[in-house]
């Protein structure tokens, strides 16, 4: 059933069954009732319940109920002030909708709101009384669709820019985002991704115009979990060369290949958050560049016993603000921090574990640094 072709009253005593149904199932709240709000001091919420305390006085739980809501006006709605009549000693806000996305629930958490909505997914809390807390019922209503999707290759070129650490203070406009991203994107996907993520509260307004990121590290999981890493294919190869002589000859790799060679995942990670140790040297090469990279680390494909993984991109956004060497210590670039953090995660073995520690030991502080809440 379509919950956005329903009235809002019809909408809002579904709702009210429902938080009835949930309150219900905590079998120690006694003298609690579930209510519409009959007084104009309460007319800023749509269902009130109210109950005694344990210690003494009475709790209210306020609840605002939505047809829909994007995560960016969720924001704006988040520090409102709930009056309930009786002067009740603990007052909690509670948003309440047809489906409440993951991306509210975590907005809801932040601004120390509860949650529910019409399939029973919840998270009620009442301080020393109360802590329901269900989720993985399917929704009743249809979803509304994303405006963009995370998983394209296009779409990860705006999201790399973003949050990459080199740019993480800078304010865009679409147009300096458009000429930013590598390979190009139109003018048209940069809209389209921007909308998105301001609706998600990713990003937020520049106090100078244009916009800029707000949640990198909600964003870098929405992308994560989106992200296609089976879309690289994978080539197995062995060389006979170890340590410094590997190294030295990959490092030329990246001039026969103008730019486009770059440790991966495992191995660009040993660089930027050394934690796991395999033997293998993970790669980014291009499919008409292996030819060179054969010849210059006497590679040859094998089926079994590889000692070099290489993944030929599906698209060139890999190699964008690739982390090279030094002066003094020259070698061939590695992936951004923030493409390592996603190949790590679906490159099975400890790279989970290896993409938490890339997280907190390089990617959270250079967001800290220019005052992101990482």
């Amino acid at each position: 059933m379509n919950k956005s072709l329903i009235s809002f009253a019809t909408l809002a005593s579904e709702l009210a069954a429902r938080f009835r149904s949930l309150l219900g199932e905590a079998g120690w709240l006694h003298e609690w009732e579930v209510r519409i709000p009959d007084t104009a001091a309460e007319a800023g919420f749509d269902l009130l319940a109210t109950g005694p305390l344990p210690g003494g006085g009475r709790a209210a739980l306020c609840v605002e109920c939505k047809r829909e809501l994007r995560p960016g006006m969720f924001r704006q709605m988040a520090g409102k002030i709930f009056s309930p009549g009786g002067r009740p000693k603990v007052v909690v806000p509670v948003l309440a909708l047809p489906f409440v996305s993951p991306r509210i629930a975590e907005l809801c958490a932040e601004h120390g709101w509860s949650w529910f909505d019409l399939a029973g997914n919840c998270r009620l809390e009442v301080p020393g009384l109360l802590l329901l807390h269900y989720t993985g019922q399917k929704a009743v209503h249809v979803r509304p669709r994303p405006v963009a999707n995370l998983g394209t290759a296009e779409t990860g070129r705006v999201i790399r820019a973003l949050l990459a650490a080199d740019n993480a203070c800078a304010a865009w406009t679409q147009r300096e985002m458009q000429a930013h991203c590598q390979p190009s994107v139109s003018l048209g996907l940069v809209n389209k991704v921007v909308r998105h993520l301001r609706d998600e509260a990713f990003i937020e307004e520049a106090p100078d115009g244009g916009f800029r990121l707000r949640d990198p590290g909600q964003l870098l999981s929405a992308w994560r979990d989106a992200y296609r890493f089976d879309r690289h294919e994978r080539r197995h190869y062995f060389t006979l060369l170890q340590g410094k002589k590997l190294r030295e000859a990959l490092e030329g790799l990246d001039a026969l290949t103008g730019g486009h060679a770059a440790y991966a995942s495992f191995s660009a990670a040993e660089f930027q958050a050394p934690h796991v140790r395999q033997p293998r040297t993970w790669l980014y090469i291009r499919a008409q560049d292996l030819p060179a990279f054969e010849q210059a680390v006497t590679a040859k494909p094998v089926d079994s016993g590889e000692n070099l993984v290489v993944l030929i991109p599906a698209d060139n956004g890999v190699f964008y603000l690739s982390d090279g060497g030094t002066a003094d210590n020259p070698r061939l670039p590695c992936t951004n921090a923030v493409q390592t953090y996603v190949d790590l995660w679906h490159s099975g073995g400890r790279g989970q574990e290896a993409a938490e520690a890339l997280l907190e030991q390089y990617l959270r502080p250079a967001w800290e640094a220019v005052a992101l809440p990482a």
